[in-house]
């Protein structure tokens, strides 16, 4: 545990971390505070690479197929100048890297959306893949998880009549 001076030059302690439970337990001077980590699990990972100014319509069709959101990062490739086979198309190095979170009951309908938008089955379009995810972790509202949580209890009991 360390030590660090406040705006006034007083010693105050740093915050300790202590993971409980699925939880997060924060004890600093003068209060203590428990606060949830609510991890998914079931999710993967949709990553599409395109060329540049492509990606607005596939994360448009991505959002259209029920994803929620997606981040697009710019990027740039190696082999401006190769060629792709017999085909012979030029491969452009400026990129848009594209990465959405979504349910594995979900990933196969917003994966061919965005494959379709892309122009994917076009030599030179880009390339996707999907990566399962053991557990990702975001602040999700409090009356969700209880909507959630309701719905699978409900589920559960349905289940064991």
């Amino acid at each position: 545990m360390g030590e660090a001076k406040d705006k006034e030059g007083k010693k105050i302690r740093l915050a300790e971390r202590l993971r409980h439970f699925g939880g997060i337990v924060i004890m600093n001077k003068n209060s203590i505070e428990k606060r949830e980590i609510t991890v998914l699990t079931d999710v993967s990972l949709i990553t599409c690479i395109v060329q540049r100014n492509i990606a607005d319509d596939i994360v448009r069709a991505a959002r259209e197929a029920g994803a929620q959101g997606a981040t697009v990062n710019f990027a740039r490739g190696t082999g401006i100048r190769e060629r792709l086979g017999i085909f012979g198309v030029a491969v452009e190095v400026e990129k848009e890297v594209i990465n959405i979170v979504v349910s594995t009951d979900q990933v196969d309908r917003i994966f061919e959306k965005m494959y379709l938008a892309g122009n994917l089955d076009t030599p030179g379009m880009g390339i996707m893949f999907v990566t399962p995810l053991d557990k990702a972790a975001t602040y999700i509202p409090l009356a969700l998880r209880e909507r959630l949580a309701a719905e699978e209890g409900a589920q559960k009991r349905a289940e064991g009549k």
